[in-house]
């Protein structure tokens, strides 16, 4: 057993959702009524995206699931999308929480976390926004699989591979550019939980078909344009400077999220310097400045 699955504030529930149960990761506080926050991961991620936060914040109630066809929720059906995500994760407040709470959602979860919302505003206080949750820079004409191989390229390429051992998954995730000078120990443990199956057929937990009704989403979705534009719910949207494969520019081109903040009046936006998209919440300095947002947003009255 690792470092971070022995701490003792660790646990995992699964929690009843259409067509079958919802794996979902508790840190902190055992009392429902301690500060609590929901954290939603990412298009290909798990609930074990949040290790550095959950360290960050040891005295906060951490309530994290894996996604319906993600992680150990792989196997849920069909249909994906924001609807559903949201409809799941108010099922998990719902049986988990005593009342609203700060959500923060990373990348795609922070579409789901915005439509949430929307959909169930009796259980969102406040969002909180990783380099995600505002529509995606892609030109109208790409179709689906043109948005996924522009928005997440390898990413996606990812989950139709096989890995012969643990360490072979290690490996390629140590050389890829968005880690290669931020490996540590979470990072692995991460890597580690996304296999699944028997060597030398390991795949990653993440069904291709969720991933590619969920990114086309990011870009056109009705339900997160009707959800921005009955934004009710102090918002801020942190920015990476840097993107996917860690490239400048990062994932929303600099000003580009302030264009939204011009039209939706509670929400701000804030650049976390020196991360890319997935250090902002995956390293020691990201997941330190996400800390800190989500502190002040439950002092917030």
């Amino acid at each position: 057993m690792n470092e971070a699955t022995a701490d003792p504030g660790y646990r995992t529930i699964e929690v009843a959702v259409r067509g079958g149960t919802l794996h979902t990761a508790l840190w902190g506080p055992a009392d429902p009524a301690a500060p609590t926050i929901l954290a939603v991961h990412g298009v290909t991620a798990s609930h074990k995206a949040w290790l550095a936060l959950s360290r960050a914040l040891p005295d906060v109630r951490i309530i994290a699931p894996d996604l319906r066809g993600r992680g150990r929720s792989n196997g849920l059906p069909a249909p994906y999308g924001m609807p559903s995500h949201a409809g799941d994760l108010a099922a998990v407040l719902t049986a988990l929480s005593t009342g609203p709470v700060v959500v923060v959602g990373h990348s795609m979860g922070g579409f789901a976390a915005v439509v949430m919302a929307n959909l169930f505003p009796a259980l969102v206080r406040s969002l909180v926004l990783v380099d995600g949750g505002l529509p995606l820079q892609v030109p109208a004409q790409l179709s689906d699989e043109e948005i996924v191989a522009a928005v997440l390229g390898p990413a996606a390429e990812r989950l139709n591979a096989a890995f012969p051992s643990k360490e072979a998954y290690r490996g390629f995730w140590r050389q890829h550019p968005a880690f290669s000078a931020d490996w540590n120990p979470l990072v692995e443990e991460y890597v580690d939980y996304d296999l699944i199956g028997e060597a030398p057929q390991l795949r990653p937990a993440t069904r291709y078909q969720a991933m590619a009704d969920d990114t086309a989403e990011l870009h056109r979705g009705a339900s997160l344009l009707k959800a921005l534009a009955e934004l009710a719910v102090e918002t801020i949207a942190l920015r990476a400077p840097r993107g996917l494969l860690n490239e400048a520019g990062g994932l929303y081109a600099p000003g580009y999220l302030n264009t939204w903040a011009d039209k939706l009046p509670s929400l701000s936006i804030r650049e976390v310097p020196d991360v890319n998209h997935y250090t902002i919440i995956m390293g020691g300095a990201g997941a330190a400045a996400v800390a800190d947002t989500v502190r002040a947003a439950l002092a917030a009255p």
